[in-house]
C-alpha cells in the first residue's frame, strides 16, 4: 500500500514516517507550505511582521533530513492560497465578529485532510498519514475513531471537523504510543529534530505577541472596559476583538476588586465587560446552540446524554444533546460550565469515541442568550 505522510518537521511526523516504513508500507513523504510572510504582508499593504514568524524553510529543511535519514523521497507542496481562503480569512471574519475561532481545526478540515488528501489521490496514493495523536479501529460497520491512549498528546478535538470519509483514508500512526516514547525512537534513530520543541499556538502567529499580531489585520479601536457588577468604567482596552470569554489578564486595570475575568462584550458599542475573580458565575453557562455540524458517528436517536470538550485542554464535559436539525444541535449541562465561548468548538463524545462536533453559536444561562445581554446593557 502507497502512504503519502506529511512530513511537518517536527519529531512526530518524523517518527509516523519511520513507523509505517517499518510495518512495510511504501512511504513517501510530502511537506505542506500553507504560510508565506512576505506575500501575504503584500497583500495587506507591506504590514510589517516579523520574518520568522512561521520558519517553514527551517522545517522543510528538518524534514529533508528526516526523509534522507529514513531513506524516503520528500515532495512539496503549496496551498498557500487555499490556507487564506479557508482558514485566514475565515480567523479574521470571526474576530471581526467578536468571536474566538480555531485556525487549527480548519486547516485540518481544508488543508491536510481535503486538499493535501487530494493532491495524494492524484499521484496514485492509497492513504495519507500525519503525526496526530488519534485513534482509527476497523469495526464490522466500517471505521470508528477514539482519542489516543496518551490521553495528555490526544488530538482527536481538532480532528472533529474532519470529514468521516477522509478520516477513512488516513492512517494514525502514532494511536498507541506515547510523546515520551516518539522522542525515545527518534533519539535511537539519530534524528536531529528528537529534542524539538513542540509547535505552540497558531502556525502564522508563531512566538509573536498575539494582540500585536491581530493589530496588522484588525485596526486598534479603544473602548471603555466596564465591571459587569458596578458597572463602573474601570479602563480602556484597544479593541474589544482582541480578547477572549474566559481570558484572566491582560486587561492593564487592577485594585481591590481585580483579579478580572473577561465575561462579555458589546461588539457595536465596543465595550469590554470584566467581573472579579469572586464573581465567576458570570462565566457560567447551562445551554449552547452548536451550528455546523460534523457527524463522524451521528448517534442513533435524536436525543442522548453524552460527553463534550468546549476547549482542547478540557476535561470531558457531561451534557444531553439533542439534534435540532442536520446543521444544528442543542446541548444542555445542568452544573453549568465556565467560558463556553461563541466561535470555537464544541466536540462529542461516546467514552472515548469521537462522534464530531460542531461550532459554538449561541450560548445562554437561566434561559438568557448571552450574546444579547451584553450588548443591551445600558452604562
Amino acid at each position: 500500500m502507497r502512504v503519502l505522510v506529511g512530513l511537518s518537521g517536527g519529531v512526530d511526523s518524523a517518527v509516523a514516517a519511520y513507523l509505517l516504513k517499518m510495518q512495510g508500507y511504501d512511504v513517501t513523504c510530502c511537506f505542506m507550505r500553507n504560510w508565506d510572510s512576505a506575500l501575504n504582508n503584500d497583500t495587506l499593504g507591506n504590514k510589517t511582521l516579523d520574518d520568522d514568524i512561521c520558519p517553514q524553510e527551517k522545517d522543510y529543511n528538518d524534514a529533508k533530513k528526516v526523509a534522507d535519514l529514513l531513506g524516503l523521497e520528500l515532495l512539496r507542496s503549496d496551498y498557500i492560497n487555499e490556507y487564506w481562503d479557508n482558514v485566514f480569512s475565515v480567523f479574521l471574519s470571526e474576530y471581526e465578529k467578536g468571536r474566538t475561532p480555531n485556525p487549527d481545526i480548519l486547516c485540518n478540515k481544508y488543508i491536510k485532510f481535503d486538499y493535501f488528501l487530494r493532491f495524494a489521490s492524484d499521484l496514485g496514493f492509497d492513504k495519507i498519514a500525519t503525526g496526530h495523536y488519534f485513534k482509527s479501529l476497523l469495526l464490522e460497520d466500517g471505521y470508528h475513531y477514539y482519542k489516543a491512549d496518551d490521553l495528555n498528546k490526544d488530538q482527536s478535538y481538532f480532528l472533529a471537523q474532519v470529514r468521516k470519509e477522509a478520516l477513512d483514508s488516513a492512517l494514525f500512526p502514532l494511536s498507541s504510543i506515547s510523546k515520551p516514547e516518539v522522542r525515545r525512537i527518534a533519539q535511537e534513530l539519530g534524528l536531529e529534530i528528537a529534542g524539538k520543541k513542540d509547535s505552540t499556538g497558531i502556525c502564522f502567529i508563531g512566538e509573536r505577541n498575539f494582540r500585536e499580531f491581530l493589530k496588522n489585520y484588525i485596526p486598534m479601536k479603544e473602548g471603555k472596559i466596564v465591571d459587569i457588577d458596578t458597572r463602573e468604567v474601570i479602563g480602556t482596552h484597544q479593541g474589544v476583538y482582541y480578547y477572549t470569554i474566559g481570558q484572566r489578564k491582560g486587561f492593564g486595570v487592577g485594585g481591590n476588586r481585580g483579579p478580572y475575568y473577561c465575561v462579555g462584550k458589546n461588539i457595536e458599542k465596543n465595550i469590554l465587560y470584566l467581573t472579579s475573580i469572586k464573581n465567576e458565575h458570570y462565566l457560567l453557562s447551562d445551554k449552547a446552540i452548536i451550528k455546523d455540524i460534523n457527524w463522524i458517528r451521528r448517534p442513533d436517536t435524536d436525543e442522548i446524554d453524552l460527553c463534550a470538550k468546549f476547549r482542547y485542554r478540557q476535561n470531558d464535559q457531561a451534557v444531553h444533546l439533542r439534534i435540532i436539525n442536520d446543521n444544528e444541535v442543542e446541548l444542555t449541562y445542568k452544573q453549568g460550565i465556565k467560558a463556553v465561548t461563541c466561535g470555537q468548538q464544541a466536540v462529542f463524545y461516546s467514552g472515548d469515541e469521537l462522534l464530531g462536533g460542531g461550532t459554538i453559536e449561541e450560548t445562554y444561562n437561566q434561559g438568557v442568550e448571552l450574546s444579547s445581554y451584553y450588548s443591551s446593557i445600558i452604562i
